[in-house]
């Protein structure tokens, strides 16, 4: 992993764990560096897929549609909502770090040719049971792709 201070630093999120890397990114993000997160819709949650849908489903019901705490469907929000839960998101430094951060589905153009980091720590290739994409939770609960 080649981090380098005050840059944009791109990781790619197709086959990462997805509370491994948003952990890495978050102390990478406290750190004062820049990240941006491609293909969010690609991270992988380990687990049974009936099991995760059921608590994601169950944790929507949570709340009121105005006043609160809303939930997102779209992998880029959750994902995004994922790191936050893992900075100090109510002091100064964590509000600064949180904005340094940006999640994207796909790989826009602007990244597509630019040198991405490895999070060796948060490979899937370490997982021996259940896992699926975050992009699959995200259908099940509801999230329209716009096709």
């Amino acid at each position: 992993m080649q981090i380098t201070q005050n840059s944009i630093n791109i990781v790619n999120a197709e086959g990462l764990i997805m509370g491994r890397m948003a952990s890495k990114v978050a102390k990478l993000l406290l750190n004062g560096n820049k990240v941006v997160i491609i293909n969010a819709e690609k991270t992988i949650i380990s687990g049974k897929k009936r099991s995760k849908v059921a608590e994601a489903k169950e944790f929507l019901e949570v709340g009121s549609p105005k006043r609160g705490p809303f939930h997102y469907r779209r992998p880029d929000k959750i994902l995004r909502k994922t790191v936050r839960g893992m900075l100090p998101h109510r002091q100064p430094k964590g509000r600064t770090a949180y904005k340094k951060l940006k999640v994207f589905l796909g790989i826009p153009k602007e990244f597509e040719e630019k040198q991405m980091i490895t999070l060796k720590d948060a490979q899937a290739s370490k997982l021996t049971g259940p896992y699926f994409t975050l992009g699959e939770l995200a259908r099940e609960i509801g999230w329209n792709t716009g096709r």
